[in-house]
Parts: C-alpha cells; structure tokens; sequence
C-alpha cells in the first residue's frame, strides 16, 4: 500500500520527540558514544599499521596506458613519486552510462576525490584507469570537474592481474628506483572510504609518515602539521 506522502514525515516528527532531552542528558549519551568512537579510532590506527607491514608484492610484468601525454608504464604513472595508488574506473563501452557518464559509484569516487596536492606532499600520488580512450576520458574530466584527477586509459592486463577487472578496486604500490611493487589492495565497501587524504595515506605503505606514527624503524616521518600546506601555493611533491 502506497503511503501517503504527509505520513513519513509525521512519523518522524513523533520520533525526534520522543528523542529529545535536556542539554545534561545529551552531552551524557555524547560521551557514552565518544568512548566507542576513540575505540575505533584506536582499531582504525592500528590497522592502518599492520598495513604498513604488510609484505610487498614484486611487480615483474611490465604494463602500458594511454595518457594525456601518450604512451605510459606502470613507473610513469608514479610521476616520479615513491607511492602510486590506482583507482580501477568503470568508464567504457558497456558500462551502463557511457558514453555520457562513468558508473554511478565510481562517479562519486571521483567526486570524493580531495585535492591531490596533499597526497603529492606525501611523496604519493593517486590516478585513476580505465578503458574509455583519453579523448572520451578529457571530455567526461571537465563534464564533471575531475580535472585535477589523472586519468590513464588501460591497454594491457592491469584490470584481470590486479583484481579489477569486474569490479572496481584501489592498488597501491610503492618503487624503489625502477623496481615497482604492490603493497595492498582494497576494493567493494572499502572503497566507500576513500577520497580524503587520510583514508588514502592509510592504505599506503608508508603511512602518514607523522611522527608518532606506529611504523617499521626508518621510515619517513616528520611531525604533524608540519609538511601540510596550501594547495595553491607552490611546494616540494
């Protein structure tokens, strides 16, 4: 039976009522839950640190996109940068939206996307791939304002090696001169948390790279606040 559209809303106003207590009574359940939310903030850093001692992956294949600027491997992707993280689209033929669009979760992926010059103060860099061609990929990137997302077109097996070639996923990596290796792998309801600069430095392997950090002896760190900056001024990445 259709509801009629005034009931939902009466419903809700009824429950809200039955919610409502004095300021006491509010900052106590605030600080009941407080206690269960710095809990999972503990979890959530402590996880992020065995991340950053997980085993890495040696890349032996060598893989090719398309780029704005032509032809481009796995190490050009990184842009000359320590920590590559690669965010597999679902933009092409066959995806249900193309050619005016990319797939619906993966469009609001990229509209999550924070401002990549933190990641790059990082020493990390993000980029996404798919199949489209770049010519549809630069027509979708200034539709929706991803311009500042690099975007690589797939021409080998990256998807099916890398586990995305179904569904959508993130790949982070880490180089070591010209050696490239995979360091971990997220994808279905984890992706839901990508987009900010933390949830993406937390899948890396070198962390946050923040003094304090929980992290194997000798990597990088400095100390909070001090390598943030402001996207619109020059700065080292």
């Amino acid at each position: 039976m259709k509801l009629k559209e005034t009931e939902p809303e009466i419903e809700a106003n009824q429950i809200n009522r039955s919610r409502i207590v004095p300021p006491q009574g509010w900052e106590a359940a605030r600080q009941q839950l407080l206690v269960k939310e710095k809990e999972l903030t503990r979890a959530r850093d402590a996880l992020a640190a065995e991340r950053r001692r997980m085993p890495w992956m040696a890349v032996e294949k060598k893989y090719e996109f398309d780029g704005p600027k032509g032809k481009a491997s796995l190490l050009d992707l990184f842009d000359g940068r320590r920590q590559l993280i690669v965010y597999r689209a679902f933009f092409e033929p066959g995806v249900k939206g193309w050619p005016e669009h990319a797939c619906i979760g993966c469009s609001m992926v990229a509209d999550q996307v924070a401002h990549p010059a933190h990641l790059n103060a990082r020493n990390t860099t993000l980029v996404f791939a798919s199949r489209a061609p770049q010519a549809d990929i630069e027509r979708l990137k200034a539709r929706m304002g991803w311009e500042l997302i690099p975007w690589y077109t797939m021409t080998g097996d990256f998807d099916t090696d890398f586990g995305v070639d179904e569904w959508h996923g993130t790949n982070a990596f880490i180089r070591d001169g010209d050696s490239v290796f995979r360091t971990y792998f997220i994808n279905s309801r984890g992706d839901e948390a990508m987009g900010s600069t933390w949830s993406y430095l937390d899948i890396t392997a070198l962390g946050r790279q923040e003094e304090g950090e929980d992290s194997p002896e000798g990597y990088p760190q400095t100390l909070p606040y001090e390598w943030w900056i402001w996207h619109d001024e020059p700065h080292r990445s």
